[in-house]
């Protein structure tokens, strides 16, 4: 489907949506609307249907769903105010929630079970936001050519030896703004800089593409690391498209780590946004979607790590080894992100 096309059925659905909501009064007075949830989402996975449909199933609960990027999502919901449809917000980054919050666009909301399901570093302390799976920001390399102990830390990438080797994103990408942002919480401004400075001059090439681009571009020797996201490397090495093969026989997997913190996460999450009409059942949606029948489904269809404990890794994840995670409050992402983008400008990160 065409990104055009995509964008002309994500606006009829938004326009049937607020059509939707004004022929109900808000949702507050219909049994119908009642009984309905309306979701933004950035997340446009097939696996995310399945589970909204299963939702609607067992519930009794229609899910609304209106798709579009991170950016805007948020700026939709600051235009719409207190006129908005939204009841509950799915994003792809911390950073981005964090943000959410900081403008003022977030409920908090209290659930005992969310609470006792995510682990504390991957939601807000006061409960404006949940992480629902998570994701690594890790390094895929050509097994040829690089030795994994030579990968341990992603210090390690600033090293004179990867001059001319290192693939990534553009800095107004979110993963790598997040990791920068991380960076900042751990070491401060400037140590983050310099690191990113010694990342970009290592570059093979100016940054571009996606990171499933940065994983060809090993297979076609542009570069022999890339910067990707697990779940991007787990849909590759599970693909069966001939023309990937060559990636999947040449990459393996590092997992390294923030020095001795462990490797840097980020979590695709939700919340239940500032005018909600439906909370009972945004709520139910969020509790529902953390439950281990739906953790799995995330795991298995979309290549992400389970938040809940006691889901199993998919196998395809659990080749690259046992992930050690950064335990620093994802929370900091959001408030770090300002600093982060201004620390890979200087850096000379484009």
């Amino acid at each position: 489907m065409t990104t055009h096309r995509t964008a002309l059925l994500n606006s009829w659905a938004f326009l049937l949506l607020l059509v939707f909501v004004a022929c109900t009064g808000g949702g507050s007075t219909g049994k119908e609307a009642e009984r309905a949830v309306n979701v933004y989402s950035h997340r446009h996975y097939d696996t995310d249907k399945a589970l909204f449909d299963a939702f609607t199933e067992a519930t009794g609960i229609t899910v609304n769903l209106v798709l579009a990027d991170d950016n805007e999502v948020l700026a939709r919901l600051e235009r719409e105010g207190e006129r908005s449809p939204c009841d509950l917000l799915i994003t792809s980054d911390a950073g981005r929630l964090g943000q959410a919050r900081m403008r003022g666009l977030l409920r908090p909301v209290r659930s005992a079970l969310l609470d006792s399901v995510v682990p504390a570093p991957l939601r807000d302390p006061e409960g404006h936001w949940y992480g629902l799976t998570m994701r690594a920001r890790v390094l895929a390399y050509n097994k040829t050519k690089v030795r994994p102990e030579e990968l341990s830390t992603y210090q390690a990438l600033t090293a004179p030896q990867w001059k001319g080797r290192l693939l990534a994103r553009s800095a107004e990408n979110l993963y790598n703004q997040s990791l920068m942002a991380a960076f900042v919480a751990h070491y401060g401004s400037d140590s983050a800089k310099a690191w990113a400075r010694g990342v970009a001059a290592n570059f093979a090439r100016d940054p571009k593409g996606s990171d499933t681009d940065q994983l060809l571009a090993v297979a076609e020797g542009i570069g022999d690391v890339a910067l990707a996201n697990s779940y991007y490397i787990g849909k590759l090495m599970s693909g069966t498209e001939p023309e990937r093969a060559k990636a999947r026989e040449v990459l393996a997997v590092a997992l390294p780590s923030m020095g001795g913190s462990g490797t840097h996460v980020n979590v695709s999450g939700a919340a239940v946004v500032k005018h909600a009409r439906h909370e009972a059942e945004a709520i139910a949606l969020l509790e529902y979607l953390l439950g281990a029948e739906a953790q799995r489904a995330f795991a298995e269809g979309n290549k992400e790590y389970p938040v809940r404990r006691g889901v199993a890794v998919d196998p395809v994840l659990a080749s690259f080894g046992a992930l050690n995670p950064d335990t620093l409050d994802l929370a900091q992402l959001g408030l770090n992100n300002a600093t982060a983008v201004k620390g890979l400008q200087a850096a000379g990160w484009r």
